[in-house]
């Protein structure tokens, strides 16, 4: 000892640590030892043993265990319950001090963080953030049967936490922290008049299913909540799809028994590490400030409550003046210490006061009976602009119900544990300060709203259609107008109406209504003696009474249920006897909603939405989002339109027929969509030719705009009517295999009317600016718009027709019968030899045609350059000469058909040309069978000669027999026309000179 004594004094440490150096060590556990004497040798730590508690039972074929002792050590009591791998730790704390109060601060949290799944949060910063609305639901659903058994006069702070520590995704944890919470406040010191057992329900195909998994769930048509003590009911939570009163009654009273099971197990692990009950103060009422509280008020809160003519403000002004009456008289006595709990008294005198009329007399505070709902008003479509909406009133209870339509892109992304990940049906419901004439600040997610409104939307959504038959997303928003009991079974009655109204196709209308209760209660043994079931509760009545249960449903059944009570219980027997009280009423609200609006209204309205679906591939959706997601959101904002992109499909939704159709055409501009004949599309005109114009449309498509379809009246020039950048809207009207693609704009305006027939010994002058369709090559059709004035052909004496006119129909039905094969691809000029014979296509037709036809296509097909400097000669032509003839504008077209030698002309040769063209386009005027004139020789063929009769125009010469062919280009010769070709060209024959 000695030896351990100096090691202490010779040490530099602290007295304080001096046990370090003396070689002693503390273990968690409790014992004190002895280090080992070697000092060189390291120290190891101690093992810690944890005493920790376990019971295991069965409930519904599956095992739970309730465990204590190992975790959350320092917890006034702290409970793991498990359930297959689902974990849920529940933990309670009380406050040390009490602080003044006439309420119990009790705070319920339960939480749900990613890693009990093995998930990292998605969030920015990768944790959880504020509760979300399943967690405070969760939270209620625990508050809710705790509550009451806290004994009364208990004002001290409370807190539970239940934390889900790992989950299967089998089961819902929000049972298993229920039941968890009740067993730790079994283990800890506070007060409470537990234990409760929390059990499931299901129904599956008839037959109910104990502590159902969650996807026995999804096929279920019944989710029973149930709470109770060994004898009582203490929470009910019910969402189901039109169950009758009946078989709910058979449900809750199997579920009973079921939830009793949780309660010995509890009370085990109680008798094994629970702590012993502290003595807290109660603020409780002495008899004799209830005594001097009664003579005071009593009479005074009876008269009030008597008499109907009160309304709801003027009644609790009254009960005001009558409390500030009473403490003016504590104040006179000089009794200080009654003054603090005088509130709770006079609250106490009017509630006894209230209770005992409606036992005894029957008769309510309003004036009405017991089972007398109040007056009801219903208007849907209040607001005529939104999609949906609707104003529900029942006494002053009043609430406005707004529907609005989205895309399923817009439905709720849900982080929970277990659970569907989207939500696409939403009531949101809101309870400002005005709507009781208080004073409020407006905060974030109100635990009583979300409550509310959750309630309100399971009894909806029961009736609600399938995605497949309405893929919309739907929000409801509930906002409480004025209050005085029931809002939520209002809001009910009010989204369901304004569903209607918005077009949802919902099975039936839902109306809801609240339930209350009134006992009276023998003070020794606490059985109830007498008691009066109260229908359509006003506020106050919900305050004074014992029970405030919520049921809503359409004829058929029940929708949704919620019970909330004020003492420790309330027997079954009671609650199934108000479910048949709670179906009359809501059958007469339904009558007053049905009267209103008994169907959906069909959605063609000016503010009807619009919502279409159309399946594309990834590859164009990804085109259609861009870079970032920009071209989509630039196009909901020009728009207005909501773009929601899944696996090749895209879906539009719009809030009226115009938004959609602008939505839809950015879309089409982007992407296109499949070209169907007699579709109508809309684009941009992008070159203008002779014959036509090309649209861009359909997401980058091209298509030919014919001259042809231009309009039903005959069209001079295609830049009359349309020009480059034009957006026009036109017809698809044929598309052939190689992809090529007719648009028509005349089919889609209107015919004209038809003229009246004319006699037929007049004839027809056709108006400037017609248009004549005139074939000038074998090879390929070329057709050119001619402004003349032109007289009908008339039958010639000749045997070949001095002109061929044809019309559009004529050209295109030429085209579909021509035996030629077209060329795509145009040939250069000077390609073919001037001795190949060109090879017909006609096999059987005799020499002199095909003499023709090689003399007539001696010019190979221009190229689009050649094309447009050909018009351009044309334009001078007509400029020069406005007032030629049908037959001279015609002949003139022959200069498409021109050598490759000509083409190849220097610059002054062209110029020379054009001068002897505008000089000789008079006598072109005169050109007939039987002129005479002097011709040049421009090309030499095997079978003939081309001739340059001047003005642009061309002829033929065609050798006979053994004619000397000793011709070359440029000579001068003396020629007559003696006939033309089918096709316009002019047929001339040498002149013999006259010897002198």
């Amino acid at each position: 000892m000695s030896s351990i004594v100096s090691r202490a004094r010779s040490t530099s440490l602290p007295n304080f640590l001096a046990w370090r150096a003396l070689g002693f060590r503390t273990i968690c556990s409790g014992r004190l030892d002895f280090a080992p004497s070697d000092p060189d040798s390291p120290a190891s730590a101690g093992i810690k043993i944890l005493e920790s508690f376990k019971e295991e039972f069965e409930v519904g074929s599956r095992v739970v265990t309730l465990e204590t002792g190992k975790i959350a050590r320092f917890a006034n009591g702290s409970v793991v319950l498990g359930m297959d791998q689902t974990k849920v730790l529940s933990t309670v704390t009380c406050a040390k001090t009490d602080s003044p109060r006439d309420f119990l601060p009790l705070t319920v949290d339960y939480q749900e963080k990613q890693y009990a799944q093995g998930l990292i949060p998605n969030s920015f910063m990768r944790r959880e953030g504020a509760p979300k609305e399943r967690e405070l639901l969760c939270g209620r659903l625990i508050d809710r049967p705790i509550r009451p058994l806290f004994p009364s006069g208990f004002y001290h702070e409370v807190q539970i936490m239940a934390s889900v520590l790992s989950s299967d995704g089998k089961q819902d944890p929000d049972i298993l922290a229920a039941n968890a919470s009740s067993a730790a406040l079994m283990l800890s010191d506070v007060p409470w008049g537990g234990p409760i057992g929390v059990i499931r329900i299901g129904r599956i195909c008839g037959q109910f299913v104990v502590n159902p998994t969650t996807d026995e769930l999804s096929s279920s048509d019944l989710n029973l909540i149930y709470a109770c003590t060994r004898d009582k009911t203490m929470m009910i939570d019910v969402h189901s799809r039109e169950i009758s009163e009946k078989d709910l009654a058979a449900a809750l009273r199997l579920a009973h028994p079921e939830a009793v099971k949780y309660l010995d197990p509890q009370i085990r692990l109680a008798e094994k590490a629970g702590k012993q009950k502290k003595e807290y103060k109660l603020s409780m009422l002495s008899e004799k400030t209830l005594e001097k509280v009664t003579d005071l008020a009593a009479t005074r809160i009876e008269s009030i409550f008597t008499d109907p003519s009160y309304g709801k403000f003027e009644r609790g002004e009254a009960l005001d003046n009558i409390g500030k009456d009473v403490k003016k008289a504590f104040e006179e006595d000089g009794d200080l210490e009654s003054l603090s709990i005088l509130p709770k008294a006079v609250d106490t005198v009017r509630k006894k006061v209230v209770r005992s009329r409606m036992i005894s007399d029957g008769f309510r505070v309003d004036g009405r009976h017991l089972d007398e709902v109040r007056p009801i008003y219903c208007e849907s479509r209040y607001l005529p602009a939104l999609h949906g909406s609707a104003l529900f009133s029942r006494g002053d209870t009043q609430v406005l119900c707004a529907v609005t339509l989205g895309a399923p892109g817009d439905a709720q992304s849900l982080d929970s544990l277990v659970g569907p990940p989207k939500k696409r049906f939403m009531l949101h419901y809101s309870f400002p300060p005005y709507c009781t004439n208080e004073v409020g600040k407006r905060g974030g997610l109100n635990r009583r709203e979300v409550g509310h409104g959750t309630l309100a939307e399971k009894a909806l959504f029961a009736v609600f259609p399938s995605e497949e038959d309405f893929p919309y997303t739907v929000r409801i928003n509930s906002e409480v107008m004025s209050s005085d009991g029931s809002t939520s079974m209002a809001s009910v009655c009010g989204g369901s109406m304004a569903l209607m109204d918005a077009g949802v196709p919902l099975r039936a209308h839902v109306a809801g209504v609240s339930v209350g209760l009134v006992t009276d209660v023998d003070p020794s043994s606490g059985e109830i003696k007498d008691y009066r079931i109260v229908t359509d509760i006003l506020g106050l009545e919900d305050h004074l009474g014992d029970m405030d249960f919520k049921i809503a449903g359409t004829r058929n059944g029940v929708t949704a249920i919620q019970l909330d009570i004020k003492p420790a219980g309330i027997p079954l027997d009671i609650v199934c006897e108000s479910l048949e009280n709670a179906r009359e009423a809501r059958l007469q609200i339904l009558d007053h909603m049905e009267r209103d609006i008994n169907s959906p209204r069909d959605r063609d309205g000016a503010y009807s939405p619009r919502l279409e679906t159309f399946k594309y591939t990834n590859d164009s959706l990804r085109s259609l989002i861009g870079p970032m997601g920009v071209l989509k959101r630039k196009i909901e904002e020009e728009t207005g339109a909501r773009l929601s992109i899944d696996d090749g499909t895209l879906t539009i939704a719009a809030k009226n027929q115009a938004v959609m159709e602008k939505a839809r055409e950015k879309v089409d501009f982007i992407i296109g969509r499949e070209i169907v004949v007699g579709g109508v599309y809309k684009g941009t005109v992008t070159s203008i030719k002779e014959y036509g114009a090309f649209v861009e449309f359909n997401g980058g498509q091209q298509g030919l705009l014919h001259v042809s379809e231009l309009s039903h009246e005959p069209v001079s020039k295609v830049s009359d009517v349309l020009s480059l950048g034009q957006y026009v809207t036109m017809m698809c009207i044929e598309t052939d295999v190689r992809g090529n693609i007719k648009l028509s704009l005349k089919s889609l305006l209107p015919k004209p009317e038809p003229k009246p027939a004319s006699d037929p010994g007049n004839k027809p002058v056709v108006k400037e600016s017609s248009t004549v369709f005139i074939e000038t090559s074998s090879v390929g059709e070329t057709v050119a718009n001619m402004p003349s004035v032109v007289e009908p052909p008339q039958k010639s004496k000749l045997a070949v027709p001095a002109v061929v006119i044809r019309t559009a129909v004529e050209c295109d039905e030429a085209e579909k019968s021509s035996p030629v094969v077209k060329n795509t691809k145009p040939k250069r000029a000077g390609t073919l030899k001037p001795d190949r014979k060109l090879k017909s296509t006609a096999s059987k037709q005799t020499l002199t045609q095909n003499e023709e036809e090689a003399l007539e296509s001696t010019a190979p097909e221009e190229t689009p350059a050649e094309c447009d400097e050909t018009l351009k000669q044309e334009g001078k032509l007509k400029s020069s000469s406005p007032k030629s003839n049908s037959t001279a504008s015609i002949v003139s077209d022959s200069n498409l058909v021109s050598s490759s030698k000509a083409k190849k002309s220097s610059r002054k040769e062209k110029q020379s040309e054009n001068e002897a063209e505008e000089s000789e386009s008079m006598s072109s005027r005169k050109l007939k069978i039987g002129t005479e004139m002097t011709a040049k020789v421009e090309q030499v063929r095997t079978r003939g000669l081309v001739l340059d009769l001047g003005g642009g125009i061309r002829g033929m010469y065609k050798f006979e027999g053994d004619e000397e062919t000793e011709f070359e280009i440029g000579d001068a010769l003396q020629v007559k026309c003696i006939s033309f070709t089918t096709k316009g060209i002019p047929v001339m024959a040498l002149v013999e000179e006259e010897e002198d």
